[in-house]
């Protein structure tokens, strides 16, 4: 047997470094393109979605400025429009129901008519009805206008988190998702700060300030729509900003973990095999306990601080730090959570850091005001901060684009429910006492979520485990 000399082994050393070498700058090559990619999709995408959702989240939640908008000078919604404070909360329920019939068709004709179409289309409409609503004259015609707000709505969130698993991976959906989200956080602090420079306009061409509330946040949600038409990017393959290479490279990049823009719409097929897939439930179930905080903080924050001392205009612009604070928490957890690929932990902890403020909140005496504001603003931040890590944990244990489409919606949906008892648990008589109902309910409901979490979890870890044995092809589940 011929054996090697000295020199060829250092030959073939040479030639297998000099290949390594080469695979090395070949693997460095390509991640840079990556990020450049990546990069150049945020500047075009996530602004604009940003924007979108804030608008979104502004026409949406204004109706709890108006309620205690000048209502020291009889000027607020409830009194000009003759309604009670039950008549009040079916206003806010009738939006709801709307929105959790609807979430599930919008994302079917997101995908059907393109997400930039159906998109700006949804944007014009709410814009006109929250405009319409400052000409309100009676309960009939508020809860009407806000059905239909909550018909046209209901497509947006589910509609932007489905939207981006066409241009991201799963590990870099949760940061986008929360970038986006962290705007109703924004929206609530521009909220109460656009309420009270507009309650300033109290009579200017003899309207109340509500009614210009809703006008001046209204218009700019339709003057966007045209925005959203021509410059939100459908899909990497249709993108005429991006080089052939890079459309490439993003196909490539997923072909594995991601939406694709060529794929066919839903067939009863699809849906069945998504409807019948138990996992799915239980991020659901979870989902729908982060709803009633997420939707009583919207809707009653400006109600809460009026409760804590503040009154009238003051209410309104004491609104601001709680949701300044959450939007720092918020986009901070998600960069986290995506980081170190820990969604479900992340949404444990800071769903049991919301309930710890509600507790707190719950069994202070009703007369500490400054110690209840600072757990309002620990609530807000637990509370908002859990969401994103959730939907890109769901999104990423979903195989296609179909199943992706429709598991998003419903989770969404799932929570509609809780948004509902949401409305409720902030009761106007409770108002001296300090909401105790309100806190309790969120806080008992920020528990369920941290151990749903935490359970899921560890199925998910079985599971995985299981799957290993002999089958290590498969998909391995996400946590």
């Amino acid at each position: 047997m011929e054996t090697k000399s000295a020199q060829d082994i250092e030959a073939a050393d040479y030639e297998n470094a000099s290949n390594q070498s080469a695979s090395d700058t070949d693997s460095a090559e390509k991640q840079q393109r990556v990020r450049a990619l990546v990069w150049k999709q945020d500047l075009r995408i996530v602004p604009l979605s940003a924007g979108i959702y804030l608008l979104c989240y502004l026409d949406r939640s204004n109706i709890g400025n108006a309620k205690v908008l000048n209502s020291s000078t009889g000027n607020d919604l409830l009194t000009e429009t003759n309604m009670t404070n039950y008549e009040y909360t079916i206003a806010l329920m009738v939006f709801l129901i709307a929105y959790a019939l609807f979430e599930v068709p919008s994302n079917y004709f997101l995908k059907k008519l393109k997400p930039s179409r159906w998109i700006a289309f949804l944007m014009f409409s709410w814009g006109a009805i929250t405009t319409g609503l400052g000409g309100s004259q009676n309960y009939a015609t508020v809860t009407v206008l806000r059905f239909l707000l909550g018909v046209f709505e209901a497509g947006l969130f589910p509609g932007l988190v489905f939207y981006l698993t066409f241009w991201y991976k799963n590990s870099e959906r949760s940061m986008r998702v929360a970038i986006i989200l962290a705007s109703a956080t924004l929206a609530g602090a521009f909220g109460g700060a656009i309420a009270y420079a507009v309650g300033h306009m109290n009579g200017t061409r003899g309207l109340s300030a509500w009614r210009w509330l809703f006008i001046l946040e209204g218009i700019p949600s339709c003057a966007s729509a045209a925005l959203v038409f021509f410059f939100l990017p459908d899909y990497p393959e249709t993108a005429h900003w991006l080089f052939p290479e890079e459309k490439e490279l993003a196909k490539e990049r997923l072909r594995v973990d991601g939406s694709k823009g060529d794929s066919a719409s839903m067939t009863w097929a699809d849906a069945k095999v998504t409807l019948t897939d138990w996992r799915l439930y239980a991020h659901y179930t979870i989902y729908f306990g982060i709803s009633t905080p997420f939707s009583s903080l919207s809707l009653f924050t400006p109600s809460i601080t009026a409760g804590l001392g503040y009154s009238d205009l003051r209410a309104q612009l004491m609104t601001v730090p709680p949701y300044a604070v959450a939007y720092v928490v918020t986009v901070s957890v998600a960069c986290s959570a995506d980081y170190f690929n820990a969604r479900a932990l992340h949404s444990a902890i800071f769903s049991l850091v919301g309930a710890v403020g509600f507790l707190a909140s719950a069994v202070l005496p009703a007369d500490a005001y400054l110690s209840r504001y600072g757990c309002l603003i620990v609530a807000c931040s637990g509370s908002f901060a859990c969401i994103p890590p959730l939907l890109g944990w769901l999104s990423s244990n979903v195989e296609t684009t179909a199943a992706a489409s429709l598991a998003i919606a419903m989770n969404v949906s799932f929570g509609a429910p809780g948004q509902i008892v949401g409305v409720w648990i902030y009761k106007a008589n409770e108002a001296k006492r300090g909401y105790p109902t309100g806190h309790w309910t969120n806080a008992g409901l920020l528990l369920f979520v941290c151990v749903g979490c935490l359970v899921l979890r560890f199925y998910y870890t079985w599971l995985n485990k299981s799957r290993g044995v002999g089958r290590v092809e498969e998909k391995l589940f996400a946590y």
